[in-house]
């Protein structure tokens, strides 16, 4: 077996990007001094690059390995409904019907947008990092309309098979609905069927049924 140079190895292995010339590692290096060219921070690359061992081991405390680890998975449901507040299954039926044709339009519409090349930036990623922050920001802050509207739009456009990051959102979207429903004094405030709402088509349509209301 021939030999290979180390250097030649490691290029097979990760080839290199940009050309660089070899530098020489023996002039003066002064990293305070921020490279003026591109050459020069390319080469303050190589030289970093040099400096750095071939093999790193690092220390690890057996001790610590022996120990038991586990990982905390929540899993838990939705919280039940107080009293009075549950929507009817006839309810819930009629807003997944409502919703499956929503969804109905909206993937008629993305196909004419596609066609016009004018949703190349409303990607399924775009739509799942918009209900992340949403999701997060409600979070930490009470429920309103104007937030309801914006999660509804953004479930209707939720592309079926969810992917596992979406997936993750709405059952977290889902159960934060349940624990603010049950801050709500009244079953006759204008929250509850926004967030009963909200429930049902994340445990209805999109099959997540562990986390439904069960009928009033």
């Amino acid at each position: 077996m021939a030999w290979v140079p180390a250097e030649s190895a490691v290029e097979e292995l990760m080839p290199r990007l940009l050309p660089v010339e070899p530098c020489d590692l023996t002039e003066g290096f002064d990293p305070s001094v921020p490279p003026r060219t591109p050459q020069e921070y390319l080469r303050r690359v190589q030289i970093e690059a040099a400096q750095c061992p071939d093999v790193v081991v690092a220390q690890i405390d057996p001790k610590k390995l022996k120990r038991k680890q586990s990982v905390n998975i929540s899993l838990s449901g939705c919280q039940p409904a107080p009293e009075g507040y549950s929507p009817t299954l006839q309810w819930q039926q009629q807003q997944v019907a409502q919703f499956s044709t929503v969804r109905q339009n909206v993937n008629k519409h993305r196909s004419h947008w596609k066609s016009q090349q004018l949703d190349s930036n409303v990607t399924m990623a775009t739509v799942t990092s918009v209900l992340e922050y949403l999701s997060n920001w409600f979070g930490e802050r009470d429920f309103t309309p104007e937030l309801g509207r914006w999660l509804y739009a953004l479930l209707a456009c939720l592309e079926k098979p969810l992917l596992p990051e979406a997936h993750s959102l709405i059952r977290q979207l889902a159960r934060r609905c349940s624990e603010v429903r049950l801050l709500v004094d009244s079953k006759d405030d204008e929250r509850v069927p926004a967030l009963n709402l909200l429930i049902c088509l994340v445990s209805r349509y999109f099959d997540q049924r562990d986390l439904a209301d069960e009928p009033s």
